[in-house]
């Protein structure tokens, strides 16, 4: 009995620091978004996306299927570091879906000179070649 017992304690704690590692990388991921969009850098803000057109990003205009997609409605929604702003995430939780995939769900909010703006946000990760990415944004 004690063997199983410390078996399933093993067990536990290789799981939980699993995770915990998978969960210190994506917050890793979005707070080097966090950095580039404070940068007024789009295009590294995209980094933390699958850059492929399967990518889903979901927001009040609807439905972008494609990363060169959203890089584009990002361009347009926010053309200057002015209606860009200081970007900060507070983040609610993680969930680990699978090997391969985390559930997070948080808090944007931009401080901006021209007004600021806030919202909540779910996203899935993938871990794709051994790199956490977000294939799925739903921001609003």
């Amino acid at each position: 009995m004690k063997k199983i017992l410390s078996c399933a304690v093993l067990f536990f704690s290789i799981t939980t620091m699993a995770q915990s590692k998978d969960e210190t990388i994506i917050r890793g991921v979005l707070d080097e978004q966090a950095k580039a969009w404070n940068r007024g850098d789009i295009e590294s803000y995209m980094h933390g996306y699958w850059e492929n057109d399967s990518l889903m990003f979901i927001g009040k205009s609807g439905i972008t299927y494609g990363w060169a997609n959203t890089l584009k409605n990002y361009k347009r929604g926010y053309p200057d570091t002015a209606a860009m702003g200081k970007l900060n995430f507070t983040l609610i939780s993680f969930k680990k879906l699978s090997p391969d995939y985390f559930h997070v769900t948080g808090k944007w909010h931009l401080q901006r000179s021209i007004g600021n703006l806030e919202g909540y946000f779910t996203l899935l990760f993938r871990k794709i070649k051994k790199k956490w990415l977000i294939i799925a944004d739903h921001s609003s």
